[in-house]
């Protein structure tokens, strides 16, 4: 018996071993571009290609990010970046979690139509929706403006964000409701008491999202600003790369320095993330 429950241990040792060595690896292969944009970052010259695979190259200095920081507009970039990307977190995870909502719990006409038509809209790849963002936006004189870009943004993330927390309601007891409702409560307060502080995996996940996808873009920021003064970063960097030379350190401090607000909204919304649905919601 004590032969059987050692090999069974072992075996379940080499596994772990296993596990554990494959995840070393695929954190490593995620790591390993940005270690070499870092170094990039930190070479004189603006060398792209070096024989040396040293992480902190030789002759490192910061060079890049001062000539980034001080030479250029990148801090008025960054800044433009945030603003935009916050508001069409905000607004697209407000208009998702209400029109979810609904979805979820009232039944209405054209319910099922509606969201064959959001899961539908999430085909269409995304430069096909450039002119007609464009021309919504020119007929609302928004051109070269944060209105503009946090309008194209929210109506671009909207669907997806709907059928994440769509989802998520779908999950959530009713019996909760109703017993709000019978204690006296309003269907909003319900919404607003109950479903919204039971939802915040599923916030947090669509925020992410919005977040990310705003703060990356790039093709429909391309077509709407074309003042240097409400860039974001994305364009910004581009004005680094001219026709017969293209300066790759600046180019890589750029890149280091804007995965910092990513980092820090994963790293704060990660306690939400691994959160049960309704821990704590009804007791014994």
């Amino acid at each position: 018996m004590k032969t059987k429950m050692s090999a069974a241990a072992k075996r379940k040792r080499l596994n772990h071993l296993l596990i554990h060595a494959g995840l070393i690896l695929f954190a490593a292969a995620c790591v390993y571009p940005l270690l070499r944009i870092f170094s990039v970052s930190l070479r004189p010259g603006d060398r792209l290609v070096s024989a040396d695979l040293a992480l902190i190259p030789a002759g490192a200095t910061l060079v890049s990010y001062a000539r980034l920081l001080g030479d250029t507009m990148f801090l008025r970039w960054l800044w433009n970046s945030l603003i935009i990307t916050l508001a069409t977190s905000f607004i697209g995870v407000s208009l998702a979690s209400t029109a979810a909502y609904a979805f979820s719990r009232f039944r209405f006409p054209g319910k099922k139509a509606g969201m064959i038509l959001l899961l539908s809209s999430q085909m269409i790849p995304a430069g096909m929706l450039i002119l007609p963002l464009f021309l919504m936006i020119m007929k609302l004189k928004l051109m070269n403006t944060y209105l503009g870009m946090i309008i194209a943004y929210s109506v671009s993330s909207l669907p997806f964000s709907i059928w994440i927390l769509k989802g998520y309601y779908d999950t959530i007891p009713r019996s909760l409701e109703e017993a709000a409702l019978v204690d006296g409560t309003s269907q909003v307060g319900a919404f607003w008491r109950i479903i919204l502080p039971l939802s915040t995996p599923a916030l947090s996940i669509a925020f992410l999202f919005n977040f990310t996808t705003a703060w990356n873009e790039y093709l429909v920021a391309r077509v709407v600003l074309f003042s240097a003064q409400q860039y974001t970063w994305t364009l910004g960097l581009f004005e680094l790369q001219g026709q017969y030379i293209t300066q790759w350190g600046m180019f890589a401090a750029g890149s280091m320095l804007v995965t910092i607000p990513v980092l820090c909204v994963f790293l704060y919304s990660s306690k939400w993330l691994i959160s049960g649905l309704t821990l704590g919601s009804v007791k014994g």
